[in-house]
């Protein structure tokens, strides 16, 4: 398990559905080490704290294993080349991370990087319209709903740096809530 990308972003306005909304969900890969401290990475912003953001979600990661899924479903709504690679951070993560997927995280398990810094995993991502139009088209949230492919919500519980590279030690919690299965859960309740 490992970091292949640390991605930030300010937020800046940007025009969708016909409106000016801040937004910071196009994160960019940043080289180097990079400081996180209790509400999130150096540099990086969120435009809308009510829903992202703060002590319980201040850092967003996602797994690569789902990009492939995106750059097809992208290709199929004809908003991308067939071919066309989505760069990390694209889907609004700070972290892109290898080797670990929603399926394999519980809520309270912690992932610790080399540099002693200590993640939470406290929640799963929701997906809002600011992903649609990042996407592309108007059903991406609701195939971000039907797949499950959420990442996850992090919490900062030691702070320290990330960098590209970083091997993850995934330290288990209590293990009684998996990050998939409660996604699935509250997709339901919304239903």
């Amino acid at each position: 398990m490992k970091i292949l990308s640390v991605n930030t972003a300010r937020a800046l306005p940007r025009l969708i559905q016909g409106r000016q909304v801040l937004t910071a969900i196009g994160k960019q890969p940043v080289a180097g080490p990079v400081a996180i401290g209790a509400l999130g990475l150096a540099g990086d912003e969120q435009a809308d704290p009510t829903v992202h953001g703060g002590l319980s979600k201040a850092v967003y990661a996602y797994p690569v294993l789902h990009y492939p899924f995106w750059q097809t479903v992208r290709a199929q709504a004809k908003v991308a080349a067939p071919d066309a690679e989505l760069p990390h951070g694209f889907l609004g993560e700070n972290l892109t991370i290898e080797g670990l997927d929603e399926s394999k995280l519980w809520i309270g398990d912690r992932l610790r990087l080399p540099s002693g810094c200590t993640l939470a995993v406290t929640e799963p991502r929701r997906p809002c319209f600011k992903f649609n139009a990042v996407m592309g088209f108007a059903q991406a949230s609701k195939l971000m709903n039907q797949s499950g492919y959420c990442g996850s919500y992090l919490a900062v519980m030691q702070p320290g740096t990330v960098q590209a590279g970083d091997a993850v030690e995934l330290i288990p919690g209590p293990r009684e809530v998996n990050l998939r299965q409660l996604f699935v859960a509250r997709q339901r309740g919304r239903d």
